[in-house]
């Protein structure tokens, strides 16, 4: 063994700690913490969801592996799913049902570039998306959007960030982490650029039925020019409360699927079995849960943003058009250092935060909040906040 403890790829060694965890690793030594920090569904699976897991065990059809692209009665779904809500045309054999929503978007991108290609990321982005351009060695640059218009994308930043090395352009939408909404104009915007200069676009829809006020949830891929350069992500995980169950999908055109599928493999080989079962039910079932979740996170975020009003000399804010996440920029003294701010939160008030700086150089100085909890956990959150910044707390 060298000298100095073992050797590590440069490449993961250049990756800096998760802010994300290790919030999550501080809380846990802290009792009685408010989390504000967690964006996974507090509620359960859906009975009739986990019913056809069981099932499925009981039957012996989950021990095995499925075939790679997953299931041909889920991803037959998923094409009806896909035409029904999302406006993409699609057959089965662009279909690969993946272990969530990280995997799917790492095959894609390990699809898309080489090492040293840049991929463009809106900022802030989600600080996962910023991880997978590094993981497979290539260059992640981030897009600052305009946040005084609740986080718009900008197209004449993003058309002048392309270089000779960009190859992608990596974005979510409802936005991880300000719950922004990129609508119909914006994308088509995106799409001149990506047509432009011969670019893909990857997508991360995960919270694509959480939109609010009236906002629509648009798909670039839905658009027929860009059918041939758009992979397009979606997960199980938020819509029906699965987030340990581990299945998402994605959707290409038929050239793409197989080298989506080479990186599929090694990373998974398949998504497990039993989560595509479970998966299959939630698409054949009743969805009046999602559109419960969605109300239940329709009223908690106008709770949060009542209670934020109420530190408006602490902090300032845009309301998310979408999610369960919203990005309050930090007024307070100490705001500029947005880790050391939610640690001394944590620390000093008992409330869990995400430092802003997890989500690119845009997000340094805001902290991200989710309001996918209890509405007895925000005011908990926030009663804690008020005490603590009314006695004069700082970071």
């Amino acid at each position: 063994m060298p000298e100095g403890g073992p050797a590590v790829s440069k490449r993961l060694a250049s990756i800096g700690r998760s802010a994300i965890h290790e919030m999550t690793r501080l809380s846990k030594q802290i009792d009685d913490v408010a989390f504000l920090s967690w964006a996974k569904p507090t509620s359960d699976t859906p009975e009739h969801i986990k019913q056809a897991a069981i099932d499925a065990i009981r039957e012996g059809r989950a021990g095995g592996y499925s075939e790679t692209s997953g299931l041909p009665e889920l991803r037959s779904e998923i094409v009806r799913k896909l035409e029904r809500d999302n406006d993409i045309e699609a057959d089965p054999s662009q279909i690969v049902v993946t272990v969530g929503a990280v995997e799917r978007l790492s095959a894609a991108v390990m699809a898309a570039i080489d090492p040293g290609d840049e991929v463009l990321l809106p900022d802030p982005t989600y600080s996962t998306h910023i991880r997978m351009g590094q993981v497979a060695s290539g260059k992640p640059v981030l897009v600052p959007t305009v946040e005084r218009e609740g986080f718009r994308l900008d197209r004449d930043a993003m058309r002048e960030a392309v270089t000779p090395r960009t190859r992608a352009i990596l974005y979510c939408s409802p936005s991880n982490p300000t719950g922004a909404v990129f609508d119909e104009g914006q994308l088509r915007g995106l799409a001149d650029i990506a047509l432009e200069n011969d670019l893909m676009v990857i997508t991360d829809e995960a919270y694509e039925y959480f939109t609010y006020d009236g906002t629509e949830h648009f798909c670039i891929g839905s658009m027929p020019e860009m059918r041939d350069r758009t992979i397009s992500c979606f997960t199980f995980t938020k819509n029906y409360a699965m987030t340990g169950w581990r299945i998402g999908y994605l959707h290409a055109c038929a050239e793409l699927i197989p080298h989506i599928t080479k990186a599929h493999i090694p990373f998974a080989i398949c998504a497990p079995v039993v989560s595509q079962h479970a998966a299959l039910a939630a698409l054949r079932g009743p969805q009046d849960s999602v559109e419960e979740a969605r109300r239940k996170y329709l009223s908690a975020r106008d709770l949060m943003c009542r209670r934020l009003d109420g530190l408006g000399e602490v902090f300032e804010y845009h309301k998310p058009a979408g999610s369960y996440l919203m990005f309050p920029r930090i007024l307070a003294d100490g705001g500029d250092d947005s880790v050391s701010f939610c640690t001394n939160l944590l620390r000093e008030a008992r409330v869990s935060a995400t430092p802003g700086v997890a989500f690119g150089p845009s997000g340094e100085s805001h902290m991200r909040l989710s309001f996918c909890v209890p509405e007895e956990m925000i005011d908990k959150a926030f009663d804690r906040m008020e005490e603590y910044f009314g006695r004069g707390g700082r970071a």
